[in-house]
């Protein structure tokens, strides 16, 4: 029951804030229904910001799941030494997004930052990471995977533990190679828990906003702003408490869109399902 206050009323009171013209800066307060929601969907910048978040979202949560399968995978065919891996590369995860953004930024700021030390010892003329739009979006990715990564690891890992040690062994005995029994007999075998843990970092790489803020700010420009990014902006700069409230609720119907589909894709109706 208190969970469902923690969740549900905030949730309520945003969709309730979305329906009037909220301005906290200009003083307004008025009913305006879906002005809201029509104000959005005719503004460029949000379909921008939309469409910068669905290609960061993209890039990391692939880069994860690959790197996080492959790991996961190369534990599993270890025989000593997997717990101690699995304990050090969990580390990252631990550390709070601030803390390890703020790490990363001393890696990548341009010129004196320790990657570009590194390579002007080298006598390689670094690019401006943080300063150039594409390497700024690269590092946002990168930060992430770096982060959450040790997470997809952990649950692939203990997923593949769980697959029938019959079905690989019949596949061996069939000459199956190493990749033959992980995209084969494995992974299919994992479906659920790959369904479960890519709609976990979906939802949760939308929401993506404290490395960003600390890395980039959204910069160069606005080559990073993804759409928590604007919502901050509208309530906190603008004071469009109203519009950010909209703007939420529109976030939380494409992440549900967005999983539900993913999960739709996973499991058709004439294969197996949950």
């Amino acid at each position: 029951m208190t969970l469902l206050a923690v969740l549900l009323v905030p949730l309520g009171y945003a969709m309730w804030l979305s329906l009037f013209d909220y301005d906290i800066g200009a003083g307004i307060d008025r009913f305006i229904g879906l002005g809201n929601y029509s104000a959005l969907l005719a503004d460029q910048q949000f379909w921008d910001s939309l469409g910068r978040t669905v290609v960061i979202v993209a890039c990391s949560v692939t880069l994860e799941f690959t790197v996080g399968l492959l790991v996961a995978y190369g534990l599993y065919r270890l025989t000593y030494g997997v717990r101690t891996l699995n304990l050090l590369m969990f580390l990252p995860n631990v550390i709070t997004p601030v803390v390890a953004a703020l790490f990363l930024r001393w890696i990548f700021v341009s010129r004196w930052g320790l990657l570009s030390g590194i390579l002007i010892g080298l006598g390689i003329f670094p690019p401006d990471f943080l300063g150039d739009p594409d390497w700024a979006r690269a590092v946002v990715i990168l930060a992430d995977a770096w982060q959450f990564t040790p997470f997809m690891i952990l649950v692939l890992y203990a997923g593949l533990n769980t697959v029938d040690q019959s079905q690989i062994e019949a596949a061996q005995i069939d000459g199956a190679g190493p990749w033959m029994l992980l995209l084969r007999i494995m992974v299919p075998a994992i479906r659920p828990l790959i369904a479960f843990v890519l709609a976990i970092r979906l939802m949760d790489a939308f929401r993506f906003f404290d490395q960003i803020y600390v890395l980039t700010a959204g910069g160069p420009g606005t080559a990073t702003e993804t759409i928590t990014l604007y919502t901050y902006a509208l309530a906190f700069r603008l004071l469009q408490v109203g519009k950010a409230s909209a703007l939420g609720v529109i976030t939380l119907l494409i992440v549900a869109a967005a999983v539900l589909g993913m999960i739709m894709t996973l499991y058709r109706r004439d294969r197996a399902a949950f």
